[in-house]
């Protein structure tokens, strides 16, 4: 398993990390990650053709579930990435330059974030 780290470093250019995280055998032969923090969680729907948010930041720190649709994730570094149903993403960039997130396709996207706990 593994997530996308949106971050901004130093200088505040935006990148994305892929994240393995640290797997640990479990109960019912399944492997679990430490407990993450969260304060809650948000559903949201858009429409993958209209959507469009230009240069920003992530308003928390928090994980986006894509659950269906597909977004386009634009850093300043100029790396672009689509995230599609099952992929999860950790918005981190708090700072900095941001990132551009735009739909993809008509199909509606369906997301839920999980807010981190501070």
């Amino acid at each position: 398993m593994k997530y996308t780290r949106i971050y901004a470093d130093a200088s505040g250019e935006s990148h994305l990390e892929d994240v393995t995280p640290r797997m640990a055998k479990s109960d019912h032969s399944s492997m679990m990650s430490e407990l993450i923090a969260a304060k809650g969680v948000i559903f949201r729907e858009t429409n993958g053709a209209q959507y469009f948010v230009d240069w920003h930041n992530a308003p928390r720190r928090q994980f986006v579930v894509n659950l269906s649709g597909e977004v386009e994730i634009t850093v300043s570094d100029g790396e672009k990435r689509r995230f599609g149903p099952g992929t999860i993403l950790l918005a981190e960039d708090l700072t900095g330059k941001g990132h551009i997130s735009r739909g993809v396709g008509n199909s509606e996207r369906l997301v839920i974030f999980v807010p981190l706990a501070d």
